[in-house]
């Protein structure tokens, strides 16, 4: 089997991974915050480890602003839901995913304005008609780090000033590049920051985080749920300091060790690392597959300028096709259709029957690669 959906989730884990999450439910398995007792205690500590790692990892200087999530998903709904108001003008990009997409949408319909600036067919967004579209100002600028679809990296340090300058926030989805790319958020001008443990930081489902830069006001945020916190429990209101005013309920404790392990995983080999190996896989996958008649290549086709995704179409063949060959005749898993962002897909010209993804990650090898690449011509040739 070669394993080539890492976009949805990264695979296999890292050993470290499953042993701390055992590790916790043997040793650790008590309510963090609930209680005084020993379990209790460890758990509240690895908590607050993690929160540590995280900040040391994105270069926030406050680990109270790192709030525990779901997902990556979650992440931007406490924000989109939690800020925005009617008559606040927010602007995104067309190659969103769903997940930042549909929550703007339901807020539309309350009075939200929602300002989608083009991006070109590969991707690649139009820097100047982002600043003309921050012309008469916007509350938030949220735009995915990398797509998705294509893998585009779009360049946030070069659109944070004129977001700032617009007097807006800039709130990043990091799920395709949490793990993958270096993020600084001081440095990248990053006012919030959502990202998923499951992807390319190596860690388990089911859990996610954001980071609230401090020029960001806590206070203008209403938590998206509401409930116990195992803090301020005389009185029947939600706690207003953080993190405890975004946490609600019990963490997911097992969670947030396998992703403090994924991390430090990550941070062992280095992110630099890391990018050089999946560049390499990509530029493999994209030499051989350039070479092979039928096939249509998406995005910049330049992996210095895209993260390790490739999508593809086969002439004549449709998408559930060509991945029910890859997987039944090659053992080739990938990921076809609109991936949850037909807006992405229309902006590249493959909607509505998307296409074909092949992402390729920290355990992939180049000859898996080069096996990929000979199944895609006999599937495309067939």
């Amino acid at each position: 089997m070669i394993y080539l959906d890492n976009a949805a989730t990264s695979w296999p884990k890292p050993p470290e991974v499953v042993e701390a999450m055992t590790q916790v439910l043997k040793y650790a398995g008590g309510n963090p915050g609930r209680s005084g007792h020993t379990l209790s205690i460890e758990g509240a500590r690895l908590m607050y480890n993690t929160r540590e790692t995280i900040a040391r990892f994105f270069n926030s200087d406050n680990p109270q602003r790192v709030i525990f999530t779901a997902n990556v998903t979650h992440a931007i709904n406490i924000v989109l839901r939690g800020m925005l108001k009617p008559g606040d003008r927010v602007v995104t990009t067309s190659m969103e995913h769903n997940a930042v997409m549909r929550p703007l949408r339901y807020l539309e319909k309350s009075g939200v304005e929602v300002d989608v600036v083009s991006c070109s067919t590969t991707g690649e967004l139009d820097i100047p008609a982002m600043a003309e579209a921050l012309a008469t100002g916007a509350r938030l600028v949220i735009i995915n780090h990398a797509s998705n679809v294509t893998g585009t990296i779009l360049p946030v340090g070069e659109i944070a000033p004129i977001v700032h300058q617009a007097d807006a926030l800039l709130m990043i989805d990091a799920a395709q590049t949490a793990g993958v790319l270096p993020i600084d958020m001081d440095k990248m001008g990053i006012d919030l920051l959502a990202f998923t443990g499951h992807k390319g930081l190596l860690g388990p489902p089911g859990i996610g985080g954001l980071v609230i830069g401090n020029r960001v006001d806590a206070r203008q945020i209403e938590p998206l749920i509401l409930g116990g916190t195992g803090s301020q429990s005389e009185k029947e209101i939600q706690p207003e300091y953080l993190p405890d005013k975004f946490e609600s309920g019990t963490p997911n404790i097992v969670g947030i060790a396998g992703l403090q392990a994924g991390i430090n995983w990550v941070m062992e080999r280095g992110i630099d690392a890391i990018r050089d190996h999946e560049t390499e896989l990509t530029k493999n996958l994209l030499n051989g597959l350039m070479e092979i008649c039928g096939i249509k290549l998406y995005g910049t086709c330049n992996p210095e300028l895209s993260t390790a995704i490739v999508s593809i179409t086969v002439d004549g063949r449709l998408v559930s096709e060509v991945g029910l060959a890859l997987d039944e005749e090659f053992g080739i898993l990938s990921r076809v259709g609109l991936h949850c962002a037909p807006s992405a897909h229309r902006t590249i010209g493959s909607f509505p029957d998307g296409t074909v993804r092949l992402a390729p990650g920290m355990f992939t090898s180049v000859d898996e690669i080069h096996r990929v690449i000979k199944a895609v011509k006999e599937v495309a040739q067939s």
